[in-house]
């Protein structure tokens, strides 16, 4: 997956520590001393990790990985219908977005999008191997998912906004790009947790992602807990009822 996290020993602090406080700069972005597993960049007090490349997509195939992290939950979780076109950002190998399509057929659609030329390439070849429901690959940009404004009832970043070097002009983009009614949902391993093991900056707290989301026209729906180490974060659009 384009942004996803690493794997490592977790350090992580309490869910009140530095990254939770707002950065003084208007536009939220700050130069900060790059630490090993970040880019010296920080948006709303929280350094920004570096990326995982298209070298690693082998990783997130493994066969362990729902064991660990129980995507079948996730997948539940998500409220996904026949009909919905879905945008899977971040997509990386297609994890989620071969999982994700049979369950909006007929009629539904996957945006399975990353900024990795080589992970659209991967992606290539879900769309050509999945038989029910539609695939289409889209080379996104750091800025842009470049998707069409009012084109999607869900935005998923599984693992991945963590690792966004410009969060806030793509976040901006998806509600544009979001239905009336639509949906952005994080899934991020869990700050709060020092027992998950994953790097720090590879980890978001709740409290964090509301704060970063709901400055960009979303507005918090509910929070689910089942998944061993992860949160999932469900927003709607402000303006929607």
């Amino acid at each position: 997956m384009l942004f996803t996290l690493l794997l490592g020993a977790s350090l992580a602090g309490s869910p009140l520590r530095a990254q939770d406080a707002p950065a003084d700069a208007p536009s939220g972005y700050t130069q900060v001393e790059p630490t090993r597993d970040g880019i010296g960049k920080a948006y709303m007090g929280r350094e920004i990790a570096s990326i995982m490349g298209w070298q690693g997509a082998q990783w997130l195939e493994r066969r362990e990985r729902e064991r660990e992290e129980r995507g079948s939950r996730l997948l539940r979780a998500l409220d996904l219908a026949p009909g919905m076109t879905v945008a899977d950002i971040g997509a990386g190998s297609g994890y989620f977005t071969r999982r994700i399509a049979p369950r909006v057929a007929p009629g539904g659609r996957v945006y399975a999008v990353d900024v990795q030329p080589e992970m659209v390439a991967m992606l290539r070849e879900v769309a050509a191997e999945v038989e029910d429901g539609e695939v289409v690959p889209v080379l996104g940009g750091a800025r842009d998912p470049n998707l069409e404004p009012g084109s999607i009832d869900l935005a998923l970043m599984v693992d991945v906004y963590h690792e966004l070097e410009y969060p806030a002009e793509m976040l901006d983009a998806l509600v544009r790009a979001l239905k009336p009614g639509g949906r952005v949902v994080f899934v991020e391993y869990r700050a709060e947790d020092d027992a998950v093991p994953i790097k720090p900056l590879h980890k978001m707290s709740e409290r964090q992602i509301r704060l970063e989301a709901e400055a960009h026209g979303l507005a918090w729906e509910r929070t689910v807990g089942s998944l061993p180490q992860q949160h999932v974060v469900v927003f709607r659009r402000a303006q929607d009822p």
